[in-house]
């Protein structure tokens, strides 16, 4: 199979859970005999190649021109009240409009080069997507990651809402990554009998324990004062609403009432970065909250996994939770929210001889606390639920078997 992919984020530019899901699938299609060609964004200094081939698979970043003269007169008034957020809706047209003008008009019309799909990824890519789909009428597979009403929890841009349901129902097929996901969308308007479920993965042999160095351990917790009879909680993502970092600080007080040497670690970059450190001060939990306000590498973030010793996500909204496979494939419990609109509720067994950790409220600071010290009742108990966390990971989530299920549902329309 041949796949043209359009998808805003990938290596080396990773932003969030959309890069490191593009890079690991388009490499296993690689490694299981199909070809890829990626269309992505270049840098905003345009140094990034424009036509390369990294681990078997070509990527286009088209260069970047400056349109943003042009659009106020030509744009709603929805996307003028991004401010300069308009010049980053400038950058997308130029970097969807391009690449699909050089798939219709250089590869396939100018060198032959034969293509059995295009997909495309969130409505970052979605006009690529669509363009390709209008002027070629190939297959088309559109990848539905989160929803703008989610991510700003129904306050976000009715321009951004409409390109992502006009992708789904152009589409042949709307392929998300949660059942959770799938209902959402239905409420929104995308036809049901168009939506795929297919989950993201981990590489369990990168995120593996026993691939960790007890000294690299010491380093991590020694870089937030954690001692070795402490207990490391961690909290990776970005720092943003939808997240519930605020929250979490919020449950510190409860967990400390009962795992008094308890230590937050919270590792990433968002808007709420200022907040949070206020929040911290506010609430005199700075001696137990501390922050890494960085994204860290892959190798960090593994590291980081290993060092902790259970792993919290009360996210209000989560379509998948792709940080909560790397936690369980570390071995380490996980507490996750799961109201809402909730793909980690479907990863994560919380009952039962296969359970690897808890579900809570995540609008509630002692039900978060309620979840994390239960998961943390003995050493063997947080040990177990850590075992069976990989255990499910092994049998459910591997990147091969997420994989080849995708190809499968690719293969349904390609016949169709």
């Amino acid at each position: 199979m041949k796949i043209a992919a359009f998808v805003y984020e990938y290596p080396p530019k990773i932003v969030g859970g959309l890069g490191t899901y593009a890079a690991e699938i388009t490499r296993k299609f690689v490694l299981n005999d199909h070809d890829v060609t990626v269309f992505t964004m270049n840098d905003d200094a345009g140094s990034m190649p424009t036509r390369e081939i990294w681990r078997g698979i070509e990527i286009h970043r088209p260069l970047h021109i400056d349109i943003s003269d042009s659009l106020p007169d030509v744009i709603s008034e929805d996307i003028k009240k991004w401010g300069r957020g308009q010049q980053f809706f400038g950058k997308l047209m130029v970097y969807n409009y391009l690449s699909a003008a050089k798939l219709i008009n250089e590869l396939i019309k100018h060198e032959n080069m034969k293509y059995d799909i295009v997909i495309a990824h969130d409505w970052l890519s979605a006009m690529g997507g669509i363009t390709v789909k209008r002027e070629t009428g190939l297959p088309f597979a559109f990848h539905v990651h989160s929803t703008e009403k989610g991510r700003t929890m129904g306050t976000g841009s009715g321009v951004v809402s409409n390109i992502e349901l006009r992708a789904g129902r152009m589409a042949d097929m709307v392929v998300t990554v949660s059942f959770a996901m799938k209902d959402e969308l239905v409420g929104l308007g995308f036809p049901r009998e168009k939506i795929q479920v297919s989950y993201n993965g981990v590489d369990p042999q990168k995120y593996n324990p026993e691939n960790v160095a007890k000294e690299d351990i010491l380093r991590v917790r020694a870089r937030y004062g954690i001692k070795a009879d402490e207990t490391m909680i961690l909290f990776i993502g970005r720092l943003v609403g939808v997240k519930g970092v605020d929250k979490l600080i919020l449950a510190m007080p409860h967990i400390l009432s009962t795992i008094p040497k308890a230590k937050l670690v919270i590792v990433g970059v968002g808007d709420l970065q200022e907040y949070l450190t206020n929040l911290t001060q506010i609430t005199k939990m700075g001696n137990y909250v501390k922050f890494c306000f960085d994204f860290i590498a892959e190798e960090e973030r593994i590291l980081h996994y290993a060092a902790c010793d259970i792993a919290v996500f009360p996210s209000f909204y989560e379509p998948f939770g792709i940080v909560a496979l790397e936690a369980m494939s570390m071995e380490k419990p996980v507490v996750v929210g799961a109201s809402g609109v909730s793909g980690m509720r479907e990863i994560v067994i919380c009952c039962g001889p296969e359970q690897c950790g808890y579900h809570i409220d995540p609008y509630n600071p002692s039900d978060i606390a309620w979840g994390v010290t239960s998961a943390l009742e003995s050493v063997s108990w947080a040990k177990l639920l850590g075992k069976n966390g990989r255990k499910r990971v092994l049998a459910e989530f591997t990147w091969n078997k997420i994989a080849e299920k995708t190809v499968g549902l690719y293969e349904t329309i390609i016949k169709r």
